[in-house]
């Protein structure tokens, strides 16, 4: 597998975008009128229906607004938005959804080896008239043979966001960009009377996606790394990155709030954003329910140190969090597929992207406004511009959602103390090894 190759800075200042998707834990249903709204055929045409099963909870109600837009211009057309995800296990209801017949014309997939799992089900993209717009980075998740299977959501990255007020108080003016320079801070904002990190460790996906996607990330070669331990010749126990990378997690918990096993990622983010905390691991998607709870919250991204190599440690971990793919055994799969069209090549659907989604583009021809977008995504913006990001590599991952809710499972174990932490490495190592072909 490839290396993911990052944004130039060429492709990020005409960075333009589609839906997107890394979690959320709030289960909102998308809006009745958008999953079941009657419309009268156009004149010489057939009704036809589009299932849409997506797991973007941040954006149902958005969503939902957005394929009444589309209705309304195409009255012969009905889609249907269901919405699962946040906590819910997105993969396993759609594995459900086909095994009883219901299958959807659209839905998600991650790429990687999740388009490897789906792939006999999902149609060609590869000579829709958008496919010339992807930024590079968009298109390796989906692509194999030389075929392009899924329309990129968007592009997303995350790490710590920080409360710069409270960053302030604690009399922080150097923000930390080493593991020693965190570390010192967290010291700082708790004798402040700030509790350093909000952790939202009861989210099996916040430590089995993002969180274990750092020492990943940060091998010299991930794609290397990853292909090792698929053939047998590299372990997790004993390698240095894993082992630097267990202290950073120590030091959110020893710094970190009560109870972060009861912590879900609503709790996660209000807390937050009400000033609960200075720091948070969340991405760029938090930004519509942050100014939601707390509109004057002044925020920013801090880079998730695991070293004191400045250079090494000072970037964002930026990658497409998932794709659109339509059903190719689907008896609509032509209207899905001008639906989605319609989504990245209109002005009303590029409108929504940017300024409901709030989404960083995925495509060239949409302009990104980092005022309309907010501070995150003016952050993942230019840390990309400046080549300082890392990648994302749970989608590689043998069995996909699989081994990272075990990873998850794993890691929630290390919090509450069932593991040490050689234990919880060799769990790591027992996954792989259980789920690679």
């Amino acid at each position: 597998m490839k290396k993911l190759t990052m944004i130039s800075m060429a492709a990020v200042l005409s960075l333009s975008l589609v839906a997107t998707g890394c979690g959320k834990k709030e289960e909102t249903p998308a809006p009745a009128a958008s999953a079941g709204a009657s419309a009268a055929p156009a004149a010489g045409g057939k009704q036809v229906t589009i299932k849409m099963f997506q797991f973007k909870v941040e954006i149902a109600d958005q969503l939902g607004k957005l394929v009444q837009e589309y209705q309304k211009l195409n009255p012969n057309v009905k889609i249907q938005v269901d919405t699962v995800g946040g906590g819910a296990d997105y993969g396993a209801a759609l594995l459900a959804k086909f095994n009883s017949g219901d299958k959807p014309d659209i839905f998600n997939n991650g790429g990687f080896s999740d388009l490897d799992k789906w792939i006999d089900n999902l149609e060609d993209l590869s000579d829709q008239p958008w496919v010339g717009d992807l930024v590079d980075v968009a298109k390796e998740p989906m692509t194999k043979n030389g075929k392009l299977y899924g329309q990129p959501l968007n592009l997303e990255g995350y790490g710590f966001i920080y409360n710069k007020d409270l960053f302030a108080k604690a009399g922080i003016t150097d923000l930390p960009k080493t593991y020693t320079q965190l570390e010192a801070a967290a010291k700082k904002l708790q004798a402040a009377g700030i509790t350093p990190f909000e952790n939202g460790y009861g989210e099996w996906w916040v430590l089995g996606n993002h969180f274990v996607n750092l020492p990943f990330a940060n091998q010299k070669d991930p794609n290397a790394f990853i292909d090792g331990l698929n053939k047998g010749t590299a372990k997790i126990p004993g390698n240095e990155v894993f082992n630097s990378w267990t202290k950073l997690f120590d030091l959110t918990l020893q710094y970190g709030n009560k109870n972060p096993l009861q912590t879900d990622y609503n709790t996660q983010v209000t807390d937050f954003a009400t000033g609960k905390a200075a720091m948070t691991q969340q991405g760029n998607w938090t930004q519509v329910q942050i100014t939601k709870t707390n509109p004057d919250l002044k925020v920013g991204f801090l880079p998730m140190p695991i070293s004191d190599d400045a250079t090494a440690s000072d970037k964002l971990l930026v990658g497409v969090p998932n794709n659109w793919v339509i059903n190719k055994n689907s008896a609509v799969k032509d209207e899905a597929k001008k639906f989605l069209n319609w989504l990245v090549t209109s002005e009303t659907g590029k409108k929504y992207i940017t300024d409901e989604f709030k989404f960083i583009p995925a495509f060239k021809s949409i302009p990104a406004d980092e005022k309309v977008l907010g501070p995150l995504a003016a952050d993942i913006i230019k840390y990309s511009k400046d080549g300082k990001t890392l990648s994302w590599n749970w989608f590689k991952f043998p069995g996909g959602e699989a081994s990272s809710k075990k990873f998850g499972d794993i890691m929630q174990g290390y919090v509450a103390k069932k593991y040490t932490k050689d234990q919880m490495l060799d769990e790591f190592q027992k996954t792989w090894d259980s789920l690679k072909k």
